[in-house]
């Protein structure tokens, strides 16, 4: 890794996957793996409704909220509500799914690492309706 400054208009904000996503969701990388570091950030945009599949990470997540209101919930737990300044901590190999609330936007920073193999998020099914819409806790 050698040390320089990444220019804000280097990076473009690409759509993010139908297969990891539902609904329009944006993102723009801020910094990828770079040996010897496994860190991995992103600022993610999810519009009214937008959300992530159930996903898991290896080395787990951390998320902080920039802007807007959000919903994050980890599997067999109540969906919460998150606010900009809220930092959500999620354990190693943790079941869960985040995103926007049904009427407003909501950004957030990812930051994630991937583990002594490689191994860094399992993406799995699409968040239903019925437990995106539940009400928070």
């Amino acid at each position: 890794m050698k040390p320089r400054i990444v220019k804000a208009n280097q990076g473009t904000t690409k759509l993010a996957t139908a297969d990891k996503f539902v609904g329009k969701v944006l993102h723009d990388q801020i910094f990828v793996p770079e040996d010897p570091s496994r860190l991995r950030v992103s600022r993610v945009t999810f519009t009214p409704g937008g959300r992530t599949n159930w996903h898991s990470h290896a080395v787990g997540q951390v998320l902080y909220v920039l802007s807007g209101v959000g919903r994050y919930q980890l599997d067999g737990e109540a969906v919460q509500e998150i606010l900009a300044g809220d930092t959500v901590i999620i354990p190693p190999n943790a079941r869960h799914w985040h995103g926007a609330a049904p009427d407003q936007m909501m950004c957030h920073l990812a930051l994630s690492e991937s583990d002594d193999t490689g191994a860094a998020t399992d993406w799995l099914e699409p968040v239903s309706e019925a437990a995106y819409t539940a009400p928070t806790a």
